[in-house]
Formats: C-alpha cells, structure tokens, sequence
C-alpha cells in the first residue's frame, strides 16, 4: 500500500485548497482499492483454476508414480531373478572353467607324453635307420665275399680242368716215358752191338757227342722223335740226361697234381663254410631288423667278432687263399716245357 510522505504534503494557502486535495488523493486511493480487489478476484479465480489444474496433475503424478512404483517392482524383481541367474551362470561358469583348466592340463600332460613319444620313434627310427645302413654295409660285404668265393670257385674250377688237362697230358708222357724206357733198352743193346763192330773214337769227338746229348736233352719234344732219328744219334741223345729229363717232368706233374688236388679241396670245405656264414650272416641280420636297437648292436659285434675269430676256415687261411690265386711258379730250367 502506497504512504504518503509528510513531506510530500504541500502547503497549503487556504482550507479548500487542502480538501480538493484530500478529495483527489482519497479517489485516487479508492480507485486504487478498486483496481486491487478486481486484481484479487482474478488472482483468486487463476488460483482456483491453477489448484484444479494442478490437482489434476497432482492424480495423474500420483497415478504415473503408482505405475512406476509397480513398474520398480517388476523390475526390482526381474533384477533379483537376473542375479539368481547371473550367480548361476557364474558358478556353472566357474565349474566349467575349472573343467576347462583341468582339461588343458591333462591335454598338456597327453600333449607332453605324446612329445616323448615322438622323440623316443624319431629315436628309434635313427637307431633302425644305422641299423638298416649297418645291414646294407654287412649285406654288400657279404656279397662281396661271395664274388670273391665265386671268383675263387671259377678259378678253382679252371685249375680243375687244368688239371685234367695235366692228367691227361701225365699219363700221355708216362706211356712216353715207357715207351722211351723200352726204346732206350732197346738202343743200348743195338749200341752194345755197334761198340763191338766200331772202334773207338778220339777223346775230342766224345766230347763233341756229350754236349750234343745234353743239348739234345735240353731241347727234347713231348711227343716221341725216335722214329724219325738215326740209330747212331738216338744212341748219344738218349743217354742219363733224358732218363733224368723224363723223370723230373714226370715228378713235377705228379706235384702240380697233387697241390691242385689240396687246394681244390680247400677251396671246397671253404665254399662250403662261407655259405654256411652267408645263411648264418642274413638270419642274424633279419632278427636284428626286428629287435630292437641294442640288441643290434650287440648282435653286429657277435657277429663281427665272429667272423674275425674265423678268418682261417679249415686250416686255410688269408695267406693259403693268396697262394691259391697266386699264378703257377715257373719250372725249373732243367726242366722241359709243357705244352697243355
């Protein structure tokens, strides 16, 4: 409400001067009142309208809060049920975690053994593979031995025909021999006769007839030359030296013979042993591809040992085989050639 100031009131000069303006300033005053009731009662009807309005609000709140309330509820519930399960999942989760880390540890186990595994067939496998070269090294020795054993039997063989070549060729100059025998019996009675009827000659042409005897001697064919010579000359070539001749020929085949008849025989009881070592060497062998790899090794030793402790097979040795290929020694020079 508006007060007036008392020092806004004028002065006044007479008495109606002050009631003309009282009289205003009480209209005024009262159009003021008037003006502030019809305000009020406006204020009064907006509030009215405005407390309805905000009543109505007010049930529809309460109304949207029930809902919500509800609405809270329902989800306060669906919250609780979601952690039931979240604590279920999680525990399931948890086992199956565990599961899971048991799993891979014994996958890791199986993993690792399987590892060992590995290494002990990668082993095994070197092992059989040293094994298979050693076999391969053992099977190519002992094909090489046999071409030797081979070789040796060939050659064997040909001094087996060589010798019944020689046969042929001893008993050819044994009948020779006889024959010469009995022609030299023969010539020396025919040279009684003629020493009788001839007289003796000087010392020079003895000595002439000697070193032509020996030439003779010397230079004496295989096949017999009696028939062909005169009586005086068989008589002087025919002498000591061709009997000699003869016989030395006659023993140096008889020895040829016989030393081929003792290698023959060893060559066979030594083809015989190194076959029987062949059987031997490729049954061991297979036993050992099949065992395992110490039982290899320790094998290969036996039968590398083996075979060192029976390099002399029958009494014949390295050095016996040796002489057996060696050629033939060349015949004495007193001797005459034979011609096979």
């Amino acid at each position: 409400m508006y007060i007036m100031n008392t020092d806004m009131i004028p002065k006044f000069t007479s008495k109606d001067e002050e009631i003309d303006f009282w009289k205003t300033l009480s209209l005024k005053y009262k159009k003021n009142c008037q003006e502030a009731q019809e305000e009020l009662l406006e204020f009064q009807e907006g509030s009215r309208e405005l407390e309805a309005e905000l009543e109505t609000q007010l049930g529809q709140a309460e109304d949207h809060t029930r809902v919500l309330h509800s609405e809270n509820s329902r989800l306060k519930n669906e919250v609780d049920s979601l952690k039931e399960k979240l604590e279920q999942q999680y525990a399931q989760s948890y086992k199956q975690i565990n599961m899971l880390e048991d799993d891979l540890g014994q996958t890791r186990g199986i993993k690792e053994q399987l590892h060992k595994y590995v290494r002990e067939l990668e082993q095994s496998n070197d092992d059989l593979e040293r094994a298979k070269r050693a076999t391969i090294v053992s099977l190519e020795d002992f094909e090489q031995r046999l071409n030797q054993a081979i070789e040796r039997n060939a050659f064997l063989e040909s001094e087996l025909d060589e010798k019944e070549s020689v046969l042929v060729s001893v008993q050819r100059l044994k009948d020779e021999a006889r024959d010469l025998r009995q022609e030299l019996a023969v010539r020396e009675r025919s040279t009684d006769v003629t020493r009788m009827s001839v007289p003796t000659s000087p010392i020079q042409d003895d000595n002439d007839k000697m070193d032509y005897s020996v030439q003779a001697s010397l230079s004496l064919p295989a096949t017999p030359l009696a028939k062909s010579a005169n009586p005086t000359e068989l008589s002087n070539v025919l002498g000591n030296s061709a009997r000699i001749s003869a016989l030395n020929i006659v023993s140096d085949l008889l020895r040829k013979v016989g030393s081929l008849e003792s290698k023959l025989t060893a060559c066979r009881n030594f083809a015989k042993d190194q076959k029987a070592r062949n059987s031997y060497a490729i049954t061991e062998n297979g036993n050992v591809i099949n065992g395992n790899t110490a039982k290899f090794s320790h094998t290969l030793h036996t039968t590398s040992s083996y075979y060192d402790k029976t390099r002399v097979v029958n009494g014949l040795d390295p050095g016996t085989l040796t002489a057996i290929t060696a050629p033939p020694s060349p015949s004495p020079p007193d001797l005459l050639p034979l011609i096979v």
